[in-house]
Parts: structure tokens; C-alpha cells; sequence
């Protein structure tokens, strides 16, 4: 399981630093950089809902779109025999290729795409 903390449909990364023995991350698809710290779990899940509602806060004090955004298009290069596989199921069931990895990424997340 990724170390990740999630709030307000944000997500943050979990990292651990033995040298300084503290738990840090920061607050991931965002356009801006936004880092928490603890040293306990419960602290730093506490830290990530602070930083979360303090950065939500400052963009609207700054009248800006929090959330990175997505345009919908990205590069998959799974080699040769991958791609081909892909294309013949597709093909199979009656699919575009762009339809079946889209249904696999929505199945794997239980996300329901439209």
C-alpha cells in the first residue's frame, strides 16, 4: 500500500526521514508547494488536514483554482506485445483501444466514467 494520506479529495505523500526522525510530505496535484511534518502519525495526519485547509483557504483569499488541472490526455508506452494484446481485446470486445484502457483505469479505481 502507497504511503498516502488523503482529506477533502487531496491527496498527500508520506515519507519518513531516519536522520531527522520525522514523518514529512507534501500535498500532491497541486500547481503550488505545500509540505507538513511530524513526528508522530496522528500529528502528521493532523498537519496534512491543517496544510490542506490553510492552502484552500489562501486560494480563495487569492482567487485562484486550487487543484492542478488535468487535461484528460496522457502518454502509455507499454511496449510492443502489451500494446498489441491491448488492441486484439479491445478488438474482441467490440471496443476502441482508448475505451478499453479506459474502462481498466476506472475498474481499478471504482471510478464510473462517463
Amino acid at each position: 500500500m502507497a504511503n498516502v494520506l488523503t482529506y477533502e479529495n487531496y491527496t498527500g505523500s508520506v515519507e519518513y526521514s531516519h536522520e531527522d526522525r520525522c514523518f514529512f510530505g507534501k500535498i500532491e496535484f497541486i500547481n503550488d508547494l505545500i509540505t507538513f511534518e511530524a513526528t508522530t502519525v496522528d500529528e502528521l495526519e493532523a498537519n496534512f488536514k491543517e496544510a490542506v485547509e490553510s492552502y484552500i483557504l489562501t486560494c480563495k483569499a487569492l482567487n485562484r483554482k486550487p487543484q492542478k488541472q488535468f487535461n484528460g490526455v496522457f502518454n502509455v508506452r507499454p511496449g510492443v506485445e502489451l500494446h498489441m494484446a491491448a488492441a486484439r481485446k479491445a478488438m474482441e470486445i467490440g471496443v476502441s483501444l482508448n475505451a478499453y484502457i479506459k474502462s481498466l483505469i476506472a475498474k481499478d479505481t471504482h471510478f464510473s466514467a462517463h
